[in-house]
């Protein structure tokens, strides 16, 4: 009888974490079957850019190489300096592009490409903070020999900022349905259980060519940007 207590006690003590974990299954059962709602909200705000960013320069063509650079310098001289007497700062001009290729003309058949000349391009990137000067300064550069002037974007200062404003208004809307939904439940909506955030961003802005033969200040419009983005959040539901 003495030999066999030792085994009646380890018989126990397994019957007993048996006992205990088939209760924590019970309770993690329980657990998951918390009752819950899972809304989308969205979110947007709307804001007017506060500067502009385009590029600028000069693509010329010359028997040489070096002639195509030398004008090509010339031009892009003059551009710079149209800017700085603009009134644009240093921090605001910066070289995008710069190449300097051959020509060849139209390939003939069983013929080598014939070498006609080079081409010598120079592109800087200009930020404008007043843009109510962007129309002038525009027809400014083409007065000042630019060929290639384009791509204008319209942006914000500080876009993070604009977003969570949107973050905030995504979180009040999904709580408003949320709310709904428990109501007509007759529940109580309880704490977040998880968020998720479906990407944001601004519309993309349009891209703008000015012609060389521009008859004067293009028109400008600005306009307004609106920020959007989505959250998936999923409440819990109390009683």
């Amino acid at each position: 009888m003495t030999a066999s207590h030792p085994f009646r006690l380890a018989a126990a003590l397994a019957a007993a974490l048996f006992g205990a974990c088939i209760a924590a299954q019970a309770q993690q059962t329980v657990s998951a079957f918390q009752p819950r709602v899972t809304v989308t909200g969205e979110g947007s705000v709307s804001a007017i850019p506060d500067h502009a960013r385009f590029h600028a320069g000069v693509t010329t063509r010359a028997k040489t190489a070096k002639e195509a650079a030398e004008a090509n310098n010339k031009q892009m001289t003059a551009i710079t300096t149209m800017l700085a007497d603009a009134g644009i700062a240093a921090k605001d001009i910066r070289t995008s592009r710069y190449s300097l290729q051959p020509i060849y003309a139209p390939p003939q058949p069983n013929t080598e490409p014939k070498l006609t000349g080079f081409s010598a391009a120079n592109q800087v990137a200009v930020t404008i903070w007043q843009l109510d000067t962007l129309g002038d300064i525009l027809d400014r550069l083409v007065g000042a020999g630019a060929t290639d002037i384009g791509s204008i974007e319209f942006q914000h200062s500080d876009p993070s900022k604009l977003m969570d404003q949107a973050r905030d208004a995504a979180i009040a809307d999904a709580r408003r349905k949320a709310e709904i939904y428990a109501h007509a439940a007759n529940v109580n909506v309880g704490n977040v259980v998880w968020i998720s955030e479906e990407g944001g961003a601004m519309p993309p802005v349009p891209m703008m060519a000015v012609r060389a033969a521009s008859p004067g200040p293009p028109p400008i419009a600005i306009g307004e940007d609106q920020l959007k983005l989505h959250i998936t959040v999923s409440y819990e539901l109390v009683h």
